[in-house]
Formats: structure tokens, sequence, C-alpha cells
């Protein structure tokens, strides 16, 4: 097999550098004595550079010289920005309040200083200009191959296809289904077993989604190749309605736990990815041997680890590569919307792509994603480009993987230049680990890797990078809830496959260190590295962690620093004086004393992440000097219960603040103008100042607040009213969240705790591009007239006494883009019922849920809700009318699943007798679910 070719991450080092060069070149710098000349000539040498750095990457292969010449040139350019960084640090950054002619001159003053700037510049213009002559006397320009390159369709959103990698599973799913629904009263163990790439995966997730609900409670869990087993048992708990444990725990508390809520129930539970029979072997302790007709499917690429997990029960099935006319649908589906689609001239290159792709979804579904985003203009062009890619290499026989490593290489290297950064720093995250979407476009951003080209914002464009990765499958887009499906991804996944492939590039390329729990393995991989510019830690608290740590890196040139997990090692902060990513994110319960007093000096920092729930965190009183600073999330700080008082001052960049928990609105918010988040505050109880202050924020598209219990020497309408004056400022909210006391619980039916919000009825919002609107902790006396204006809005949670027929037409009809909604109505309504027929409206709208506890009072009618997919019923069991709505079977065959969550823990026999009757009388049976709600679940995390 051809070597694969050496891809560049050249543009997110280059990049910032050029961008500082031409801060430098400012009329704010121009009287400093020499400094234009210097700057002018590192300018001219580094575009230059750049350019034939692009030319690399579009190279089929580079020799030896290039090579080593391209390594050193994006080495030279991390040390040229990090003396660029020195040099603004001691003189002041251009929009410095202390004037940055008065802070040069009075550091230049000193003949040391002068003389360690001029040897720093010299050295730095010795670099270029030897870096310079290898390239003449290489001949570098002349020694790169380049073939044609394919062309990103420049798109900012991605295209979202619900059945694109369901090709070819049906009857596959239908032997796995009979498996699980058989008369067998002990429990079965099944295994799919596959290559990687074969879909293992989607088929056991379609397998869950279909037959979850007909059993009493039902988990999925990914193991990865180093599972954490406190993670994975917390995760089991959390999905089966149970408390979960500290890390520090002992193993067999959670195994005790599971065993004991398990026993007397039929459960049907995935357990994806599993490696190696030890980790089995702990695993199966969790799972009761009992006479349920319990199931639990794993998936593997082991047959022999199937045939022990399965022992006597036999039930393995083995992943088939999709056959010849699958291949086509999945192929062409991907990329023309049907297979009849495709033009002539490309069916013969099509042809040649699938027999390389030997029937293997990930390998499909790759290259298909691939060709979509062909400029129209050159289709035919790049068709035969990819096909004679994949012909020149000749795969080795038997060799499933480095085929597909090799397909899934060609796939990153024909990403634009502009992605290939921010690909690659996907490996900044462990096997399986769900990614956030916002957390990771925010890293993005403070590592350099986006650019505002064309006005655009800068926010919105490194959004569209993520999109662009979905849409090219070279991600795995997640969503807040997978059977509703709504087009806003929540976060995503990287296949492992495709991690190998980034963890290859980023060793290569240096861009990125990995520190895992094999301290071995560490050293073997930094060992050569001279300098490590971005950590990464993923500790599982062993004593050696530490040790691996400290004896192999150099931390002085350290830009990125993650630490995940429950890793020993604690860095102090002096020794990172150039650090812009800060993200620390220990395990629940992990007990570590966090000193981050120093972070003030770490001019450098954009982004910072502090979550530590269990440990012991130090911050300063204020934050102040951080210039650069963007993101300061603090979500994670401290003890629940706990609270802290921090200032905030000289942060004029600032553009997310997500406070600790517990923290009252601050006095000092009006003064964050930057600020675009503002999370989890909660209005102060004697203070208008913080309320007021809202209003100032001109720029905040994304707020989120907690109203507070009581309200000592404020009554609740002094400060409804100042917060409905501030709302009535800030016309770029797209998102704004409510939420009661974080220490208050529902109380039903009477002595209900949500705020009477009838002082926000009457405003007129200027949020008009508003997307998310969920009060939750409000009710009004009627539905607000003005919710009809909110035409952009997507999710919607509203709680209102008295909700009425032409309340709903609006809703409906009003929303058209609602895709989500959230009705509340205490108790039992009186008068009339609420109809919901064709004529009113919903059409998009994916999940309803009716938070009542009267639900004979709701009736479908033909037509209604015709893109619905699951239906939620919340009711209180002691207060329940005893009835489903009336006209379920009017829904449409769109939905998938009807869930019931009943308030406190009940017997759910007769709440399951009434609504599965309900169910079977729909025409495509949908799955029922009954979730019991525990009596002090906090309102957020009821749904």
């Amino acid at each position: 097999m051809a070597a694969a070719a050496v891809v560049s991450v050249s543009m997110g080092v280059m990049k910032p550098v050029l961008s500082k060069l031409a801060t430098l070149m400012g009329d704010e710098y121009k009287k400093i004595k020499g400094l234009r000349k210097k700057v002018t000539f590192l300018q001219r040498e580094l575009r230059d550079m750049d350019a034939l750095l692009e030319k690399m990457d579009s190279a089929d292969e580079l020799d030896p010289q290039a090579k080593n010449w391209r390594k050193d040139i994006i080495e030279m350019s991390y040390n040229i920005e990090d003396c660029i960084d020195d040099f603004m640090q001691c003189i002041g950054q251009a929009d410095n309040k202390a004037g940055i002619l008065r802070k040069a001159f009075k550091y230049l003053r000193s003949f040391k200083n002068l003389h360690h700037l001029a040897n720093q510049f010299e050295a730095i213009k010795a670099q270029v200009m030897e870096a310079s002559e290898r390239r003449k006397r290489y001949m570098l320009d002349q020694s790169i191959s380049v073939t044609a390159t394919v062309a990103v369709d420049p798109r900012l959103s991605a295209i979202y296809k619900e059945s694109a990698s369901l090709v070819g599973i049906d009857a596959q799913k239908i032997e796995l289904i009979n498996w699980a629904m058989d008369k067998e009263q002990q429990l079965k163990v099944m295994a799919i077993v596959g290559f990687g790439g074969l879909g293992k995966t989607t088929l056991a997730n379609e397998v869950y989604r279909e037959v979850g609900g007909k059993f009493d409670c039902k988990a999925f869990v990914s193991v990865s190749q180093k599972p954490e087993m406190i993670g994975l048992f917390n995760s089991l708990l959390s999905q089966l309605g149970l408390a979960t444990y500290s890390h520090a725990c002992q193993l067999q508390d959670p195994i005790n736990t599971l065993r004991e809520h398990l026993q007397n129930k039929r459960y049907f539970i995935v357990v994806d990815d599993l490696w190696d029979l030890k980790a089995w072997v702990t695993i199966q302790y969790a799972f009761q041997q009992n006479n349920q007709c319990s199931r639990v499917m794993i998936t593997t690429r082991n047959g022999d680890l199937a045939r022990s997990c399965c022992g006597n029960h036999k039930c393995i099935h083995n992943m088939r590569p999709l056959s010849v006319e699958d291949s086509k649908k999945l192929f062409f589906g991907r990329i023309f919307g049907s297979q009849d689609a495709c033009p002539s001239e490309l069916k013969e290159a099509s042809s040649e792509i699938l027999k390389r792709c030997d029937g293997l979804p990930l390998a499909i579904i790759t290259m298909a994603s691939l060709l979509a985003c062909c400029q129209p203009t050159r289709l035919e062009g790049q068709w035969e480009y990819i096909k004679n890619a994949l012909a020149a290499t000749k795969f080795a026989p038997n060799s499933d993987y480095e085929d597909m490593m090799y397909i899934l290489n060609l796939s990153y290297k024909n990403l634009p230049r502009h992605l290939k950064a921010c690909f690659l720093y996907l490996g900044s995250y462990p096997e399986d680990h769900e990614i956030d979407r916002v957390q990771l476009v925010w890293r993005w951003v403070a590592e350099g890797f986006v650019s505002n080209s064309a006005g655009q914002d800068v926010w919105d464009v490194a959004d569209s990078y993520f999109n662009e990765l979905v849409n090219r499958c070279m991600i795995q887009p997640t969503y807040d809830d997978d059977n509703i499906r709504v087009p806003i991804v929540s976060g995503c996944r990287v296949h492992d496959m495709l991690l190998d492939l980034i963890v290859t590039r980023c060793k290569e390329d240096n861009f990125l260190s990995l520190v895992n729990d094999h301290p071995q393995a560490v050293l073997v991989e930094v060992q050569d590295k001279a300098i490590i510019r971005r950590l990464n830690v993923v500790g599982s608290g062993r004593e050696d962690d530490k040790v691996a740590v400290t004896t192999a890196v150099n931390l002085a040139h350290i830009r990125s620093l993650s630490i995940l997990g429950g890793s020993n090692w604690i860095p102090s902060l002096h020794e990172f004086k150039f650090v812009r990513v800060l993200s620390l994110e220990f395990y629940y319960g992990t007990n570590k004393a966090i000193d981050l007093t120093l972070i003030n000096q770490l001019s450098q920092l954009r982004y910072v992440k502090v979550n530590g729930w269990g440990s012991k965190i130090m911050l300063p009183c204020q934050i102040q000097g951080l210039r650069l600073l963007e993101t300061l999330d603090l979500s994670g700080f401290g003890v629940h219960g706990s609270s802290i008082s921090l200032e905030i001052d000289d942060a004029p960049r600032l553009f997310h603040l997500i406070m600790p928990d517990n923290s009252m609105l601050p006095d000092w918010i009006g003064r964050i103008k930057s600020l675009r988040t503002l999370s989890l505050v909660w209005l102060p109880k004697d203070s208008l100042e913080g309320i007021v202050g809202l209003g100032e924020l001109a720029a905040l598209s994304d707020l989120s607040l907690y109203f507070p219990e009581w309200c000592a020497g404020l009554s609740s309408a002094t400060w409804m009213a100042a917060l409905s004056t501030s709302l009535d400022k800030l016309s770029n909210l797209k998102r704004l969240r409510v939420y009661p006391n974080g220490s208050v619980y529902r109380v039903y039916p009477n002595g209900s705790v949500y705020w009477c919000c009838d002082a926000l009825s009457s405003f007129s919002p200027p949020f008009l591009n508003l997307l998310e609107l969920v009060l939750y902790g409000c009710t009004f006396s009627r539905v607000p007239r003005w919710i009809g204006c909110l035409c952009s809005l997507r999710n919607l949670w509203l709680g209102a006494k008295h909700v009425l027929q032409e309340d709903i037409d609006v809703i409906g009809t009003k929303l058209p883009s609602l895709l989500t909604l959230t009705l509340r109505i205490p108790g039992i309504p009186t008068g009339r019922r609420i109809v919901i027929v064709g004529s009113t409206g919903f059409s998009t709208l994916k999940m309803f849920c009716f938070d009542c506890d009267g639900t004979s009072f709701l009736t479908f009618e033909a037509g209604a809700m015709p893109a619905l997919r699951e239906l939620r019923l919340m009711l209180d069991p002691d207060g329940w009318d005893k009835a489903a709505p009336a006209g379920l079977r009017h829904l449409p065959a769109s939905l998938e699943k009807i869930t019931i969550f009943s308030k406190g823990v009940v017997n759910k026999e007769p709440i399951r007798s009434v609504f599965q009757e309900a169910a079977d009388a729909h025409p495509t049976r949908p799955a029922l679910t009954v979730v019991p709600v525990p009596p002090r679940c906090r309102e957020e995390d009821d749904y």
C-alpha cells in the first residue's frame, strides 16, 4: 500500500503569526524605532513560505527534505508567535488603557531590555533567512507534484440525511429483534460482530430504538479500548434514573446498586464497542440473572470475545458488507438524493470508487460526502481524481484496516485547508467521548483556527466549520434527543478509525501530545519532541500519572492544556507563560486542590473552563488584566450549595461567561459590554443594579437565569419589572432560558414553586430572532400575546394557568419553525378542551410535551401535528384524571414513541395499561415508555 500523503496543519500555525505581524505594522507601533523594517521583512518571507506550505498541503507525496523543511517552518512559526506575544506583553497590547507608546518607551529605555529585544529579532531573522536559503537550495517549489484538488461547496450549514447510514440493514435488524423479543425467560446475551466501519453501532442503535420501549428499563453504553469503569457504570445508573457515584467510590458500590435495581425488572441494555474479555467480566456482574426475559446486546470486532460473552445462547450476528445495490443506494442517495439521479458520465468512475469501498458503509458514506462537496463546474474531473487516487494504490489482501485507513486519509487530505487544524483538534478528546459543540467552536476560535473573513461573525464562521465536518461525515453529530432528530446538533463523536487517523497525524506534525494512564507510552510519544505545544491529559487517578507528565514534558511553550478525568497531576500556573486554552475537567469526587490564584498572570489566555465538582478550587477575588480572554466557564466550580465572590475587570474581549454554581447576578455585569453568552446566574434578592445592568449588554445572544426562591428586601413585582425593562433592550437575543431556584423542587398539586410572571405579559420583546425560549420557572395567567411574534422560534417551554383554543392556534400557525413544544397547565384545566387539528398548524413540530394532570382534556383530530415523532405526557398520579388524550390514533405515521413522565415513584402498571391501549390503537403502534420522575427532581432535569 502506498505511503499516505503528509498533509498539513500549517494554516492553524501560520495564520496567527501573520495576523500579529499585521498588528505590529499598525499605527500604534509605528513610532517604535526599527520595528516596522523588521516586521516588513518577516511578513514578506513568511507569506512566501505560507504559500509554499499551502502547495504542500495539496501534494501527492513529499520527499524527506520537503517534510523536514515543512516541520521546521511550523516550529519556527510557533517560536515567532511566542516572541511576538512576549514583546506585546512587555510593552502592552494595542488597546491597552495605559497607552502603548508610554509603556513601550518605558520598557525600551532599559538597555538590557533593548538589547534583549534586538537579539530576539535578529535570531528570528536569521532563522527565517536560513529557512529561505534551504528552500532555494533544495528547489522545493519545483519538487512538489500537485494534482487537482477537490474544491469545497461553500455552504455554511450541514445537510442532515436522516437515513443515510441505515441502508441495507433491515433484514439484519429483523433477526436481532426476533432474538430480543422471543419468549426465553433467562437473561440472554446477544452479539453483533464485525470490522470497524461496517455499521455495528448503527444496527445496535436501531434495534435499541425499536424494542427498548417494550422493556421495563433500558440503557445504551459505550465501552472503548480503555474503559473507565466507574464512569461506565455511572452512565448506566443515570440512564436508569438512579443516583451516580463519585470516582472515589469502590467498584462494587455501583455494581451492587445496579444489581438491586435490575433484580425484578425486564431490562434491555446495549454494551457498544467491547474490546476485551476482562472488561466484560467486570461489566456482566451488574446484570442480574433473573427470569424476566431480559436482554443484553454487545457489539465487538472480536468473534472469540462474542462467543465468550454469549455462552450457550449462540446469538451471534456477523455483520455483512452492503450488497452492490445497497452500496449504490447509499452512495448516490448521499450525493444526488437518489440512485437514478447520477449523470451518465459519472457512472464509470462511481463504479470504480464503490469497488474500492468494498461494501463498507463508513467508507461509502465518507467518499460520498467528499464527492457531494465538489464544485458542480468541475464535477467530472474531481470524480476522476478520486477514482485515480484509489486505483493507484495497491490494497493489501486481507487488510481491511489498512484499506479503510487509506480511504479515510484520502478524505482528510481533501479537506479544505481551513478545516484540517479544526479536525485534528478533535484528538484532544478520548475515544467515545461526546464533544460539546459550543465548547468545541469556542476552543477553535481561541486557538486561532477561525477567520472572520468577508465581515462574517467569527462565531458563525466557527459554526459553519463544524457543519462542514458533519456534512463530510468526518464527525458524527449527536442530538439533545436522538429520537427527535431536530436539525440542530448539540455535539459530536469521532469514529474510532477516524480517531486513529487523527492521532497518527497529530504525532507526525507535533500538533498535540496525548498523555493517558500508560506512562511508558507517554515517554515514547514525546521523547523526540523538543517542544510540546498542546498537551492533553486523560487520567484515571493513578499515582504514576504525575510522574509520566512531569518527566516527559517541557511546559514552557504549551499554548493549550487540557486535563480530563481523574489525573493526579495538577500543574502550577506559573509554568504556562504562553497558554491560550486552559481546560480542567475532573471527575466528580476526585477531591483535588486546584490553585488558580495566579491566573491573572497568564496574559495570553483566551479560553478557560474549570469543572471540578468536589474539588477545592481557588480563584483570585478579581479576574483582571486578561485582555484577550474570550471564554470563562466556571460552571463546575466548587461544591453545590456554596457561592463565591468574583469580580471581572479589564476584559474587553470577554464574549462567553458561565458563572459558578449559586452565583448571584453581579452588580458589575453591565461593564462587560462585549458579552454574548451569560449563563447560570441567579437574580439577586436585594439589589436591582445587576438586573438593570443586563440592559447594557446589547450584544447578548444567549441568556440563562435562575429565579430566587424568595425576595428579601425587594418585591417580586419590583425586580420583575426591572427584568422586563432590561430584556426589552436585548434585541440580539437568540436563546433565553429561565429556571426556578436551583434548590427548589416541584410541589404538586398545590403550593407550586412557579413564579407568576404576568409582569412579562405586557411588554413587547424586541428579540424577533429568538430561536429558543424556555421559561421553566414561569407561569402566566394567560399565554402572552407576544409569543405569536417570535416567528423564528424553534424550541418553546411555556406554562399558563389558562390556555384557550385561540392560544393553541397562535402557537401552531404563527411559529412556523417550531420543532419542540412543552406546554404546562397546572392541575386539571377548567372550561373547554384543547383540540389540535390539521388546520391548527404545527407543520414542523417533532416533539410535543403536555405537562398536565388532565390528559383527557387534550384531543387530537385528523391531520394533527403532521411531522410529530414523539409525544410526551407529564402527570402526577395523585391528581391524574386516569384517561389518555382523545384521538391518539389520528397522530401521523411518523410518531415513533410515547413517553409518560410520572411524578413520584409509583406503580407504573395502571398508567401503562391506560396508555398502552391508546398506543396500540395507533396504526404504527409507537413504543410506549413510562418513566418515574423522582419527587425531588430539579425542573430542568425532568426533560
